[in-house]
This record gives C-alpha cells, sequence and structure tokens, in this order.
C-alpha cells in the first residue's frame, strides 16, 4: 500500500492556523494491531487549539517542546475501515467507524489514518460521516465529566455553564438521560439550541447571572465562563461538586489549586477533570445515539482545504456545537 500519496494537513511549527499546510504524504500502512481507515470527516475540539499553538506551554510537555511532536492534527473522524492488520479481531474492511486518535497520536486531518483499533468503534447506524464525527471527543468529555467526575444522578438538579458549545450540546443531552433536572447556560442567540435538545432551563449570561440566583445545584459542569470558585461554590448545595471541564486559563488554575483543598475542607467537592481516549465509552455514546437519546449539534463543516478557515471560527469560542471538516 506504500508509495501511494494522500492529502493531509501538516503543522511544522507551533503558531496560528496559518502555520497549517495542505500537503501529500505517504498512504499509512496499518501494522498488525492497526486499522487502515478512509477518513470522511473529522472535526476541531479545544485539543486542536492546544496542538496548534503549543499553549498553554505546559501541553508542550506532552505535545512536544520546541515544535509539533504530532504533525497532523485532528482527533475526532469518522470513517470506513480500508484494511486491518493481521492481530486485529474486531473490525473488517468495509466497516463504518468513528473514533478518537487523541490518545494513539492523532492525525485526523487527512484522507487516511492507521490507528489501533482500540480507538474506534463502529459508527452509530443513525448518523452520517459528518454528525459522527462531531461525537467522540465531546461526547465522552462530557459524558465522564458528568458520571465519573460528577457522580451524576437521577433527580439531581444539574447545571452546565458554556452549554451551547460542543462539549455543552453533549452534557445536556447526556445528564438528562440520567433523569436530571437539567439547567443550561448560554448567551441569548443560543437560548433556542438549548430548548430544542431537551434543557429544563435556559439562563441567558447577558440577561442573569446564575451565581447570584438562590437556585443551589446538585452538580455544576464548567466548560465555559469566566466565574471564580467562590461563585461556583455559592451556587452549589451543601453536598454539591462542581466539576471544570473548560474555561480561562485563570479558572482553570484555580479549579486545579482551590479546588483539592476546597474538596479537603468543605463537603462540597470541586475539581478540573482531563477526558481520556476510552473505547467503552465510545461504545456507550453510540447506545445513547442510537437509542435516540443524544444528537450531534453541528454547527458548521468545512472542507479539508478550508481547515485554516475552520480553526479561525473555532478559535472565537462561539460556535454553536461542532465545527466539522468533511474530507
Amino acid at each position: 500500500m506504500g508509495g501511494f500519496h494522500v492529502i493531509a494537513v501538516v503543522s511544522n511549527k507551533y503558531g496560528p492556523p496559518e502555520v497549517l499546510q495542505l500537503t501529500e504524504i505517504n498512504k499509512p500502512d496499518p501494522k498488525d494491531n492497526q486499522v487502515l481507515v478512509k477518513i470522511h470527516a473529522a472535526s476541531l475540539n479545544f485539543g486542536n487549539l492546544v496542538l496548534l499553538k503549543g499553549e498553554p506551554f505546559l501541553a508542550r510537555f506532552a505535545f512536544g517542546l520546541t515544535k509539533p511532536k504530532y504533525r497532523i492534527p485532528g482527533g475526532d473522524i469518522a470513517g470506513r475501515v480500508e484494511a486491518v492488520g493481521k492481530d486485529v479481531k474486531h473490525f473488517q474492511p468495509g466497516d463504518e467507524v468513528f473514533g478518537d486518535l487523541s490518545g494513539c497520536g492523532w492525525g485526523g486531518f487527512a484522507e487516511y489514518v492507521a490507528v489501533p483499533e482500540s480507538a474506534l468503534a463502529v459508527k452509530p447506524a443513525n448518523l452520517s460521516f459528518e454528525e459522527a464525527a462531531a461525537v467522540p471527543m465531546a461526547g465522552v468529555t462530557a459524558l465522564q465529566g458528568l458520571r465519573d467526575k460528577g457522580q451524576i444522578e437521577s433527580g439531581q438538579k444539574v447545571l452546565i455553564n458554556g452549554a451551547s458549545g460542543g462539549v455543552g450540546t453533549f452534557a445536556i443531552q447526556i445528564a438528562k438521560s440520567f433523569g436530571a433536572e437539567v439547567t443550561g447556560v448560554c448567551s441569548t442567540r443560543n437560548i433556542d439550541i438549548l430548548r430544542s435538545i431537551g434543557a429544563d432551563n435556559a439562563i441567558d449570561y447577558t440577561k442573569e447571572d446564575f451565581t447570584k440566583k438562590m437556585k443551589n445545584y446538585d452538580l455544576i459542569v464548567g466548560v465555559n465562563g469566566h466565574h471564580s470558585m467562590s461563585d461556583y461554590k455559592k451556587a452549589l448545595k451543601p453536598n454539591g461538586r462542581f466539576v471544570h471541564v473548560g474555561g480561562s486559563g485563570s479558572q482553570m488554575f484555580q479549579a486545579m489549586a482551590l479546588g483539592p483543598w476546597i474538596s479537603l475542607t468543605e463537603k462540597k467537592k470541586m475539581g478540573t477533570f482531563l477526558q481520556r481516549a476510552n473505547q467503552k465509552d465510545l461504545i456507550y455514546m453510540k447506545k445513547l445515539i442510537e437509542d435516540g437519546k443524544v444528537k450531534p449539534v453541528i454547527d458548521r463543516s468545512y472542507k479539508l482545504s478550508e481547515v485554516k478557515e475552520a480553526f479561525k471560527y473555532f478559535a472565537k469560542g462561539h460556535a454553536q456545537g461542532k465545527v466539522v471538516i468533511t474530507i
């Protein structure tokens, strides 16, 4: 198979979207434990921005100190299996798959990728490739944040701050699937989106501040926004939990520095959380989607040749749901 050339987006140095280059690379050969996937669609996540810019600087210890260790960005993919290595047990050519490559070298912004079978799951039957590519990282982040770190239970009052982006739109639907009463916080233009995906309540942060209301929540997931830890703490019930998934840099620092201290000295639990790629959780998301409990919300889709524009739009932080790349 080697020797054929395929198109990929390559980044040889850290910087703005302009450093990305559309170029030809050798078509990858799958190793014994790998699956060769012809990629039909990919999507953008916050991790892609970190990989592009090399910021925050701490991330470079994982991604390469002076230049990107992973030259082809792109974590979320959906596509069709073209070939399998001799040790692959669960996939065969022709299977439609989706997956998260962030744990195995990235490489999603390309026509083909060779990845371990553990990075993939069978694509939900009721989704297109574009829709399926929107799911892995954001969906699993929302799932792990709510279930594992947040320990969500049926009947709880759950608030999602930054509810209209990729992770937020999944978090609302997943929290509903657990039987919670869900409130989403977003800007005026996104209120209707939250209602359409099942939020029980939607708060417009340009008109009211949820931390100043006397409504206390069992679980708050902070996906975006600039509230301090003390603001979030006030909005929690005495035994409530706060999970920081994303937001400003100062907020992340507070969550890492103050969260463990608050959790030790009070009944309230506060902390930050990093998603880990996980095949079981991908399969869990597939079931939720096929059962009609969750659907991806897609804002815009770009061609592979428009990836710079896609990054510029995504970096503004106003996407309604997910930004998808069609390949």
